[in-house]
């Protein structure tokens, strides 16, 4: 059974950087369909939010059978492993997005197209538990990520997918993005 890694306790290095991920970032600096993702995020740290929330979710996913994993809840559905490489991949592709961001990129970023990604991931061919183990290294992976980042990085903005975008509004993306699919797995698939 896959675990959530041990790593170290968090730590905010400056006082810009706090403060940009304990407030809620403005309507101006994401797309307006992400704004269902960031209101599912509670209030206060995210950033200090990412590495409970990443043990939860591996606790849930690891209660999950490997029968359960090829389950989608109607024809045309995604199935469980599939949404779990969903977030997965969506976690790597908002990092991606946050670490040009903060780094001063000035071109415009891609979007993706979510079914084109799903249709050839090649999950459902994978064991959940491997499928757990990877979404676990890519939130180590981000929380690291996160921690990196100075205050002026966490003010940075840019364009992605046609919209303006900031560094910090990717971290509460990225967080309300898990709750979401997390959601939709104990209402729609049944799991928890």
């Amino acid at each position: 059974m896959a675990t959530f890694p041990v790593v170290l306790p968090l730590r905010v290095d400056s006082l810009s950087s706090s403060l940009c991920t304990m407030n809620r970032p403005a309507p101006s600096e994401y797309a307006s369909y992400f704004q269902g993702y960031i209101d599912r995020v509670p209030d206060g740290d995210v950033q200090a939010q990412l590495e409970p929330q990443g043990r939860a979710t591996c606790t849930l996913l690891a209660g999950i059978g490997e029968a359960k994993g090829r389950f989608a809840y109607a024809p045309g559905k995604w199935t469980v492993k599939r949404l779990v490489q969903h977030v997965i991949d969506g976690e790597r592709l908002f990092c991606s997005r946050a670490l040009c961001l903060a780094r001063g990129e000035q071109a415009s970023l891609l979007g993706f197209d979510e079914n084109l990604y799903a249709q050839n991931d090649g999950s459902d061919g994978r064991l959940l538990p491997d499928l757990i183990a990877e979404f676990a290294a890519v939130r180590v992976a981000s929380i690291l990520l996160f921690r990196g980042f100075d205050g002026l990085a966490w003010t940075r903005r840019g364009v992605a997918n046609g919209h303006p975008t900031s560094v910090r509004s990717l971290l509460w993306v990225l967080a309300g993005h898990e709750l979401h699919h997390l959601a939709m797995l104990k209402e729609r698939y049944g799991v928890g």
